[in-house]
């Protein structure tokens, strides 16, 4: 029985599943996203995960606990350089988990994990323009909203002029 083992131990010894979830982890730090399977990709979400959250903090120390981890000298630097960058504002979650279905070859589910801030399809800046164009009952109320808030920046605005 495993009660309380939560640990997925992915069909390997323990030194075979730390060099596994290493190289995934160096693969998708280098490529931004990767596409393996389903159980793979939850294993390295929470492998990975903590290590990012590390190379928030640049220091020697952090990036030695983060080397003992990757053992790849591009990586780190990767890592610490536009990864932390860009999830620097981020409180978690950095990653993401996208089902692609069963593998031809032996019907295994096959994901697509990568990391949330490098894609573009889900970027900030492309979703505001597709909500602009986008009409649905609730966006006349969000355009009356917006609407009067611009309102009362003017106004605020002309007081002060006047005074």
């Amino acid at each position: 029985m495993r009660h309380g083992d939560k640990i997925k131990n992915l069909s390997r010894t323990a030194s075979h599943r730390r060099a596994l979830l290493s190289n995934l982890a160096v693969q998708l730090i280098e490529h931004k996203r990767i596409v393996t399977t389903l159980a793979k990709a939850k294993a390295l979400r929470v492998y990975v995960e903590p290590l990012i959250t590390k190379a928030k903090e640049n220091t020697t120390h952090q990036r030695r606990v983060v080397f003992s981890y990757l053992q790849d000298k591009h990586a780190i630097t990767e890592l610490f350089g536009p990864v932390a960058e860009k999830v620097a504002g981020r409180p978690g979650g950095y990653t993401r988990v996208i089902k692609l279905g069963a593998r031809v070859g032996d019907n295994a589910e096959t994901a697509m994990i990568e990391l949330v801030d490098f894609n573009e399809v889900y970027g900030k800046g492309k979703g505001e323009s597709k909500e602009a164009g986008k009409r649905t009952r609730r966006g006349s109320a969000r355009k009356k909203a917006d609407a009067a808030t611009e309102e009362k920046t003017e106004t605020k605005k002309e007081e002060k002029a006047a005074e």
